[in-house]
């Protein structure tokens, strides 16, 4: 970036579960859709946050498409997100560089802008490594017990470490 070039915000990539929505709290129907679930503390105020300052956000997530249709609607959340990148419309699962690549391309943006895209997951084998992958910022949301808090290697350690959502917020504001 040139010193005449404004400063432009960080684009934000979110996983859900347990990320934005409690997975332990999903009810799922005959189809394994999940129907309804509920929030972990902070989340909403954190999209919500987000969105009214003016940060692009798109959700990067593994799973059904309806079943993340079902949870950000209930919730209210659906219309903050520019872009939804979900496995099973990408045909690949996080940590693979398709499903970062679709949502950057969802968002007209390139290579050129990983340097300012920031994803947040609770998952280092997944939100991390797939981050780290492609040259994006990554945060782990140390906030889930479910899965390693531990990096399996140089690729899993993330950029930087949140315990809570609202923690995002700070974050960003000073990238």
């Amino acid at each position: 970036m040139n010193e005449r070039e404004p400063h432009r915000k960080p684009v934000i990539f979110l996983d859900c579960g347990d990320t934005l929505i409690d997975e332990a709290t999903e009810v799922r129907d005959a189809h394994d859709v999940v129907v309804r679930a509920e929030l972990i503390p902070g989340a909403a105020r954190m999209v919500r946050t987000l969105h009214e300052r003016g940060y692009r956000l798109a959700m990067v997530a593994d799973g059904l498409a309806q079943s993340f249709k079902n949870m950000m609607t209930q919730h209210g959340l659906y219309d903050c997100f520019e872009a939804m990148i979900y496995s099973e419309c990408v045909k690949s699962l996080k940590p693979h560089p398709r499903m970062f690549l679709a949502a950057a391309g969802a968002m007209e943006l390139g290579p050129q802008d990983f340097g300012r895209i920031v994803m947040v997951g609770n998952n280092l084998k997944r939100d991390v490594r797939g981050a780290n992958g492609v040259g994006m910022i990554s945060v782990h949301l140390n906030w889930s017990p479910r899965y390693a808090k531990e990096p399996a290697d140089e690729l899993d350690i993330p950029r930087y470490t949140i315990r809570e959502p609202m923690e995002l917020v700070e974050l960003v504001e000073r990238l």
